[in-house]
């Protein structure tokens, strides 16, 4: 994929949970997991859900592009675009974009998913993210 179409990516920074234990140290589970998230949280997961995919799709819109352009070969595009590459960006998304945000940001991600079906106005939206107020 192209690193330009992966902009939002370099927007975040990563960030990761660590898995839950019982107070034995045992990693069973003790029962139905409980979502200790907060609603902030929750909409922001949803909303990085949505766009992870789409934003590799203008990803590989990107890469047909440039294949097309004569700016890569055919062999380059077919590995660009696999499966595994195209499941392996839409989860580096999801990682960077599933960290801590003000509601404002959750906010850039769900207008930007409902308003922008354009790839280039759907990645400028995104470029909001983190914008401050003055």
């Amino acid at each position: 994929m192209r690193p330009s179409s992966l902009v939002l990516v370099l927007l975040f920074a990563c960030g990761g949970k660590q898995p839950a234990t019982t107070g034995s140290g045992s990693s069973e589970p003790t029962g139905p997991a409980k979502d200790t998230r907060t609603p902030i949280e929750v909409r922001r997961d949803a909303a990085c859900d949505q766009l992870g995919p789409k934003v590799t799709a203008c990803a590989v819109e990107d890469a047909k592009a440039d294949l097309a352009a004569g700016k890569t070969t055919q062999k380059q595009y077919d590995q660009d675009v696999s499966s595994e590459v195209q499941h392996r960006n839409t989860e580096k998304f999801l990682e960077a974009c599933k960290i801590p945000m003000s509601s404002r940001q959750v906010r850039v991600l769900e207008v930007c998913f409902k308003e922008e079906s354009a790839c280039d106005a759907l990645l400028d939206c995104l470029s909001h993210l983190n914008d401050t107020s003055k």
